[in-house]
């Protein structure tokens, strides 16, 4: 008694036009990789998740010069070179905020609201902010690239 033909014997089905030639799908991954490389951001755009939802960044930048944030901090664009405290340029890149607390827009918003409150000890005062204020300051500190 012969054994049954197992599906290995079988002969394979093919397409209508034949098997697809390995070339023709070596151009086509190409092709989707090259696609998929377009659909990134552009190098020099910043990055939607660092940037600040609504923020006024002229506004924000006045209102540090208003609330002296330059006595105590070198800031891009805002009077005095304060030294006591952590020069803020480049601040955008940093990973966090006071060394401890992860660099978001949220969190930098909460910390400028009340600094104490996140991180207590700190010497970073309240400086009784609107929600509105420290969401355009947050803006422009987050622009700092």
């Amino acid at each position: 008694m012969t054994p049954p033909p197992s599906s290995l014997d079988r002969p394979r089905a093919s397409s209508p036009s034949g098997p697809t030639p390995l070339p023709v799908l070596g151009g086509a991954a190409a092709l989707l990789a090259l696609v998929l490389i377009a659909c990134g951001p552009a190098p020099d755009e910043p990055l939607r998740r660092w940037q600040v939802e609504a923020a006024d960044l002229a506004r924000g930048r006045q209102l540090m010069a208003q609330y002296q944030c330059g006595s105590c901090h070198a800031v891009p664009g805002v009077p005095g070179a304060g030294r006591r405290a952590p020069a803020l340029e480049h601040f955008g890149r940093r990973s966090y905020i006071a060394g401890q607390l992860p660099n978001t827009p949220e969190t930098l918003q909460r910390w400028l609201l009340d600094p104490p409150g996140l991180l207590p000890g700190t010497t970073m005062p309240r400086l009784g902010l609107s929600e509105r204020d420290a969401r355009d300051i947050a803006g422009y500190l987050m622009s700092l690239r």
